[in-house]
Protein backbone atom coordinates (compact mmCIF):
# COMPACT_ATOMS: atom_id res chain seq x y z
CA UNK A 1 0.00 0.00 0.00
CA UNK A 2 2.53 2.05 1.05
CA UNK A 3 4.53 1.84 -2.30
CA UNK A 4 1.67 2.33 -4.20
CA UNK A 5 1.29 5.95 -3.04
CA UNK A 6 4.79 6.45 -3.15
CA UNK A 7 4.92 5.55 -7.35
CA UNK A 8 1.61 7.81 -7.62
CA UNK A 9 3.31 11.11 -6.23
CA UNK A 10 5.72 10.91 -8.97
CA UNK A 11 3.24 11.02 -11.62
CA UNK A 12 1.22 13.50 -10.83
CA UNK A 13 4.27 15.60 -9.73
CA UNK A 14 5.29 15.19 -13.69
CA UNK A 15 2.03 15.64 -14.87
CA UNK A 16 1.51 18.71 -12.68
CA UNK A 17 5.22 19.98 -14.04
CA UNK A 18 4.15 19.44 -17.46
CA UNK A 19 0.88 20.95 -17.62
CA UNK A 20 2.42 24.38 -16.04
CA UNK A 21 5.26 24.17 -18.19
CA UNK A 22 3.48 23.87 -21.47
CA UNK A 23 0.95 26.63 -20.06
CA UNK A 24 4.29 29.17 -19.39
CA UNK A 25 5.05 28.28 -22.95
CA UNK A 26 2.15 29.38 -24.71
CA UNK A 27 1.07 31.89 -22.81
CA UNK A 28 5.15 33.37 -23.48
CA UNK A 29 4.52 32.55 -27.85
CA UNK A 30 0.71 34.35 -27.44
CA UNK A 31 2.33 37.16 -25.64
CA UNK A 32 4.97 38.12 -27.87
CA UNK A 33 4.32 36.18 -31.16
CA UNK A 34 0.93 35.95 -32.20
CA UNK A 35 -2.67 37.43 -31.07
CA UNK A 36 -6.15 36.36 -31.29
CA UNK A 37 -8.91 38.49 -32.57
CA UNK A 38 -12.25 38.48 -33.33
CA UNK A 39 -14.29 39.50 -36.11
CA UNK A 40 -16.82 41.66 -35.49
CA UNK A 41 -19.30 42.11 -38.77
CA UNK A 42 -19.92 41.75 -41.98
CA UNK A 43 -17.15 43.85 -43.74
CA UNK A 44 -14.72 40.95 -44.58
CA UNK A 45 -17.67 39.10 -45.80
CA UNK A 46 -17.29 36.03 -47.70
CA UNK A 47 -13.62 35.74 -46.14
CA UNK A 48 -14.30 36.19 -42.45
CA UNK A 49 -17.76 36.06 -41.15
CA UNK A 50 -19.05 37.94 -37.95
CA UNK A 51 -17.77 35.54 -34.79
CA UNK A 52 -14.90 34.34 -36.33
CA UNK A 53 -11.41 33.91 -34.51
CA UNK A 54 -7.92 34.72 -36.17
CA UNK A 55 -4.70 34.37 -35.12
CA UNK A 56 -2.32 37.17 -36.01
CA UNK A 57 1.43 37.38 -36.48
CA UNK A 58 2.74 40.03 -33.73
CA UNK A 59 4.47 41.78 -36.30
CA UNK A 60 3.71 43.41 -39.46
CA UNK A 61 7.29 44.14 -40.61
CA UNK A 62 6.44 45.31 -44.31
CA UNK A 63 2.48 44.86 -44.97
CA UNK A 64 1.53 43.92 -48.99
CA UNK A 65 -1.11 44.33 -51.37
CA UNK A 66 -3.76 41.29 -50.42
CA UNK A 67 -2.40 41.24 -46.63
CA UNK A 68 -5.57 41.22 -43.98
CA UNK A 69 -4.58 43.18 -41.38
CA UNK A 70 -5.80 44.56 -38.11
CA UNK A 71 -5.39 47.87 -36.93
CA UNK A 72 -6.33 50.13 -34.08
CA UNK A 73 -5.82 53.19 -35.15
CA UNK A 74 -7.78 56.13 -33.42
CA UNK A 75 -10.44 57.81 -35.51
CA UNK A 76 -13.11 60.41 -35.25
CA UNK A 77 -16.44 59.47 -34.86
CA UNK A 78 -16.01 55.31 -35.46
CA UNK A 79 -16.08 53.13 -32.70
CA UNK A 80 -12.25 51.93 -32.12
CA UNK A 81 -13.13 50.09 -29.03
CA UNK A 82 -12.90 47.12 -31.14
CA UNK A 83 -9.92 46.74 -34.02
CA UNK A 84 -10.78 46.52 -37.54
CA UNK A 85 -9.87 44.14 -40.00
CA UNK A 86 -9.38 45.15 -43.32
CA UNK A 87 -7.51 43.86 -46.71
CA UNK A 88 -4.24 46.28 -47.31
CA UNK A 89 -5.21 47.73 -50.76
CA UNK A 90 -2.19 50.06 -51.65
CA UNK A 91 0.99 50.87 -49.37
CA UNK A 92 3.08 54.04 -49.43
CA UNK A 93 3.40 55.46 -52.62
CA UNK A 94 1.22 53.68 -54.55
CA UNK A 95 -1.73 55.17 -56.42
CA UNK A 96 -5.37 54.20 -55.15
CA UNK A 97 -8.50 55.22 -57.79
CA UNK A 98 -12.26 53.60 -58.11
CA UNK A 99 -14.57 53.41 -61.12
CA UNK A 100 -17.48 53.46 -59.06
CA UNK A 101 -19.87 52.87 -61.90
CA UNK A 102 -17.62 50.16 -63.08
CA UNK A 103 -16.97 48.82 -59.54
CA UNK A 104 -13.01 48.30 -60.31
CA UNK A 105 -10.69 49.26 -57.83
CA UNK A 106 -7.53 50.58 -59.88
CA UNK A 107 -3.39 50.75 -58.28
CA UNK A 108 -0.77 52.99 -59.84
CA UNK A 109 -3.53 53.08 -63.13
CA UNK A 110 -3.64 48.74 -62.68
CA UNK A 111 -6.98 47.20 -62.51
CA UNK A 112 -7.05 44.37 -59.15
CA UNK A 113 -8.59 41.02 -59.43
CA UNK A 114 -9.91 40.69 -56.83
CA UNK A 115 -11.71 37.00 -56.81
CA UNK A 116 -12.21 37.96 -52.85
CA UNK A 117 -14.47 40.50 -53.25
CA UNK A 118 -18.17 39.83 -52.13
CA UNK A 119 -19.31 41.97 -54.63
CA UNK A 120 -17.86 45.02 -56.80
CA UNK A 121 -16.87 48.38 -55.31
CA UNK A 122 -20.24 50.63 -55.93
CA UNK A 123 -20.15 52.85 -52.86
CA UNK A 124 -17.93 55.70 -52.73
CA UNK A 125 -18.11 57.00 -49.13
CA UNK A 126 -15.97 59.77 -48.98
CA UNK A 127 -13.37 58.61 -51.46
CA UNK A 128 -12.45 61.17 -54.62
CA UNK A 129 -9.19 60.32 -55.96
CA UNK A 130 -7.10 59.19 -57.46
CA UNK A 131 -5.02 59.48 -54.15
CA UNK A 132 -1.89 58.96 -53.40
CA UNK A 133 -0.52 57.01 -50.38
CA UNK A 134 1.59 58.82 -47.92
CA UNK A 135 4.62 57.38 -46.35
CA UNK A 136 3.99 54.65 -43.92
CA UNK A 137 0.76 54.27 -44.25
CA UNK A 138 -1.39 51.59 -46.04
CA UNK A 139 -4.82 51.83 -47.79
CA UNK A 140 -7.31 48.99 -46.89
CA UNK A 141 -10.91 47.96 -47.38
CA UNK A 142 -13.08 45.75 -46.34
CA UNK A 143 -14.21 42.40 -48.73
CA UNK A 144 -17.39 43.12 -48.52
CA UNK A 145 -16.93 46.44 -50.40
CA UNK A 146 -20.55 47.89 -50.06
CA UNK A 147 -20.69 47.69 -45.97
CA UNK A 148 -17.91 48.32 -45.19
CA UNK A 149 -16.28 51.39 -43.18
CA UNK A 150 -12.38 51.36 -44.08
CA UNK A 151 -10.07 53.70 -46.09
CA UNK A 152 -12.31 55.42 -48.59
CA UNK A 153 -14.09 57.03 -45.27
CA UNK A 154 -12.43 59.97 -44.49
CA UNK A 155 -13.18 59.19 -40.57
CA UNK A 156 -10.79 56.03 -40.67
CA UNK A 157 -8.54 57.10 -43.88
CA UNK A 158 -5.00 55.87 -44.45
CA UNK A 159 -4.08 53.60 -41.84
CA UNK A 160 -0.71 54.38 -39.79
CA UNK A 161 2.05 51.36 -40.68
CA UNK A 162 2.50 51.95 -36.39
CA UNK A 163 -0.98 51.30 -35.76
CA UNK A 164 -1.01 47.57 -37.86
CA UNK A 165 -1.44 44.96 -34.58
CA UNK A 166 -0.25 42.14 -36.88
CA UNK A 167 -1.24 40.67 -40.24
CA UNK A 168 -3.92 37.70 -40.10
CA UNK A 169 -2.48 34.20 -39.99
CA UNK A 170 -4.85 31.57 -40.09
CA UNK A 171 -9.22 31.28 -38.69
CA UNK A 172 -8.98 29.13 -35.28
CA UNK A 173 -13.11 29.43 -34.98
CA UNK A 174 -15.04 28.12 -36.53
CA UNK A 175 -12.90 25.19 -36.11
CA UNK A 176 -12.21 23.04 -39.41
CA UNK A 177 -12.09 26.17 -41.69
CA UNK A 178 -8.40 27.45 -41.15
CA UNK A 179 -7.51 29.02 -44.28
CA UNK A 180 -8.19 32.74 -44.85
CA UNK A 181 -7.44 34.61 -48.04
Amino acid sequence: MEEEKKAKNPFIYDLVSIVSTAVVIVTFVFLFFFRTVGVSGTSMFPTLNNGDRIILSAFVTEPHYGDIVVTCQPADNVNMEETLVKRVIATEGQTVDIDFDKGIVYVDGKALDEPYVNELTYTREDFRGPKTVPEGHVFVMGDNRNASTDSRDLRVGYIREDYLLGKALFRVMPFGNWRIG
